[in-house]
């Protein structure tokens, strides 16, 4: 059964326009799956994946008169998993250039390789979407459907493929896709890397969401330079199986600075990173998990919205903080996420610094009404 995603109305605009898209998420996120849907609406469409040798050997080494012999009367062409095949951004512009009538969907699993061999090539010429895994809005149709799917995805997350199986059956595939796939792309073969600090790295990380996280105690953990530790995050970052929050600082002098926040972009693979699929009612992170869950969601809508909004976290040296702090032009807006009905109380520090912005708790009770809608607040 085929999901409606948010990014596909966009994805199709894009093309429409006559840019080159350039589709980037985690493998298995349903990126080829949206291509597909995509290319129904043209009438000879291509699908080329680079994971396949001979693919890339057509694509390599081209004149743009030996490009339009291989793609031939397509009017699509989708490049699958484009990160696999050497100056494919040159190749595309070539194409591009030489033929516009042809649309041209290129699709990466990591931001990492693709973006360097594409974006200095097709400037003008591109936009990038991000896939992320599924949200509550596109499994749900209705607010009992929500309130029922925001559970599941604070349990196995938002794989697509996940999303059909049975809760056993997701707990096992999420288990497999945590421990043989998550580094394909993060840690290809022309990255040197440690297997065993980067596992020990990701459980570390998954114990810690919600709480700031500092590189040089990572560092002194798993016994490996504070570099390497920065490094890791940066290619988990790219590859979308992380995310990174920084402190919020309009005064350097108040403000700590120094640390950020790290967040999974599925909880269904931090879940299974550290093999806990207890039931939500006996979990003891489950104030976390909704923090986690409040964080990537917001920001699907955000993209969905094509809003520019930078997104913090912020916290004092008496330690007070506030999970989520927004900037949008001039409007700047803090949220406290808590899974019970608990009203949080804006810190004074806070409220004395910047009297202006807004505040609100976000819970279940209300995330659907405040928080995740389609209005803009």
């Amino acid at each position: 059964m085929y999901i409606q995603r948010q990014e596909q109305l966009h994805l199709k605009s894009v093309l429409n326009n006559g840019l080159v898209a350039i589709l980037y998420g985690a493998r298995q996120v349903g990126k080829t799956t949206l291509a597909k849907e995509t290319a129904k609406d043209f009438k000879n469409s291509l699908y080329l994946n680079c994971d396949d040798p001979n693919v890339i050997l057509g694509l390599a080494d081209k004149s743009a008169v030996e490009l339009k012999s291989y793609v031939g009367n397509a009017d699509l062409v989708i490049i699958d998993e484009g990160q696999r095949v050497n100056n494919i951004g040159l190749i595309i512009k070539l194409l591009h250039d030489t033929y516009p009538e042809i649309r041209i969907l290129v699709t990466g699993s990591t931001s990492l390789d693709l973006a360097n061999k594409v974006s200095e090539p097709l400037t003008g010429r591109s936009e990038e979407i991000i896939l992320y895994p599924l949200s509550v809005s596109e499994v749900s149709s209705n607010r009992p459907e929500s309130e029922a799917n925001l559970r599941t995805i604070l349990d196995r997350g938002g794989y697509p493929a996940i999303w059909q199986l049975s809760e056993s059956e997701a707990h096992d595939r999420l288990s497999t896709l945590a421990n043989n796939y998550i580094y394909r792309d993060a840690f290809g073969p022309q990255v040197m890397f440690n297997q065993t600090v980067i596992n020990d790295l990701l459980r570390l990380l998954a114990y810690q969401i919600g709480q700031e996280v500092s590189y040089g105690e990572l560092a002194g953990k798993l016994s490996v330079t504070k570099e390497t530790i920065m490094r890791y995050i940066d290619l988990l970052e790219k590859a979308f199986i992380v995310l990174r929050r920084n402190q919020y600082r309009r005064n350097q002098r108040v403000e700590v600075g120094r640390l950020r926040k790290v967040y999974f972009v599925d909880l269904g693979i931090r879940n299974a990173i550290i093999d806990n699929f207890k039931p939500l009612q006996v979990r003891d992170d489950l104030g976390n998990l909704w923090e986690n869950f409040c964080v990537v969601e917001r920001l699907k809508l955000l993209q969905s919205q094509r809003r520019r909004v930078r997104s913090y976290y912020w916290r004092n040296p008496e330690q007070r903080e506030i999970d989520i702090v927004e900037e949008e032009s001039e409007d700047l807006r803090a949220y406290e996420c808590k899974y019970s009905s608990k009203i949080a109380k804006l810190p004074l520090t806070f409220n004395r610094m910047y009297p202006n912005a807004t505040f609100e708790t976000i819970s279940p009770y209300n995330v659907f009404d405040r928080y995740l809608n389609n209005q803009k607040n």
